[in-house]
């Protein structure tokens, strides 16, 4: 039990961690009888290989150009897992010990995280639709220029933005997947929604350690949400570029093609602070310092602000040619 007396961020993470360990079976999937990339993708070592690729490649040319360019973008960013793991490595108060829960739960959430860039990456190599070097490119800069998420060195923060981020890429990958099968394309639909399962199960969990520590460390965890909600969540893409580019245009770009297909728009923003709103319960939370209680305040009308600026929005227009796609 995490009781409400804990003062620090350490002492409220070593309390959780007992509870994490107990419930890491349920917060990641057995990896013996996960899924694996190559259980979507044509058996190379089978003779028909040559024609499942053929079938998958005539399937992949009724996707949009919009859509296609989101699949890469999305497939960018779950390429650069690397820098993710490096950051919470760097997570203060998370040890790093081998049996620690906390180290169990980084080691595991990457381990399954991998598979969705390895997936999609076979896929769209195996598409025909791609200029893949320039996919490369533009995922080797992406992961050697870094990120700066806004959340220091903070578990706090940082659970703030992984349970937003999970959210946000569960809407985006679902809707790539709903639009493939509009488009003919059974198996990137089904693709996309096992990558989207991944993200929905682990949106919970870092949904639930926010509440736990909501329990031990209300004020604290408070101002850690306020904060993060004045900076906005960034994409962790946010620095994505093309060859010439310079860092972060592509990105813009990017989104812009996302807001046309309705595939991650600034309602789905809004929309999910609504759903954190309401699960952390954070209108019935007392028990707050004065600073805390303001925080609270500005977080719960937030929504409202949100969508006023996104009814003023409008959706670009113009199709920008990216370079991964001749």
């Amino acid at each position: 039990m995490i009781t409400a007396s804990v003062a620090t961020r350490s002492e409220v993470l070593q309390q959780m961690e007992g509870f994490l360990k107990e419930n890491i079976d349920t917060f990641l999937k057995p990896v013996d009888t996960n899924w694996q990339p190559s259980d979507f993708m044509p058996d190379s070592r089978q003779d028909d290989f040559f024609d499942e690729v053929k079938l998958l490649r005539e399937r992949a040319q009724g996707l949009s150009y919009d859509l296609l360019a989101v699949l890469i973008g999305d497939t960018i960013t779950e390429e650069a897992l690397p820098n993710y793991e490096a950051w919470f490595h760097e997570l203060e108060d998370l040890n790093r010990d081998r049996d620690n829960g906390w180290a169990q739960w980084i080691r595991g959430w990457t381990a399954e995280e991998n598979r969705h860039g390895d997936l999609l990456n076979r896929y769209l190599y195996l598409s025909g639709r791609v200029n893949m070097r320039e996919f490369e490119v533009s995922t080797q800069y992406l992961i050697n220029d870094g990120f700066d998420l806004g959340t220091a060195h903070d578990p706090y923060r940082a659970f703030v933005y992984t349970s937003y981020q999970e959210m946000a890429t569960n809407i985006s990958h679902r809707r790539v997947g709903q639009l493939a099968r509009t488009a003919g394309d059974d198996q990137l639909s089904k693709i996309c929604g096992m990558i989207a399962g991944d993200e929905n199960r682990h949106a919970r969990v870092y949904k639930t350690f926010v509440e736990k520590i909501f329990e031990a460390d209300p004020s604290e965890m408070m101002l850690a949400f306020e904060d993060m909600m004045r900076k906005k969540i960034v994409m962790p893409a946010h620095y994505m570029r093309e060859l010439g580019v310079d860092m972060g245009k592509t990105f813009g770009h990017f989104t812009d093609a996302a807001q046309r297909l309705g595939v991650y728009t600034s309602h789905d923003y809004t929309e999910i602070l609504d759903t954190l709103l309401t699960d952390w319960k954070i209108e019935q939370i007392r028990d707050l310092t004065p600073a805390a209680e303001k925080a609270r305040d500005y977080v719960v009308a937030l929504p409202n602000r949100l969508r006023r600026v996104a009814d003023r929005m409008t959706i670009p227009k113009l199709e920008y040619k990216f370079k991964w796609i001749d």
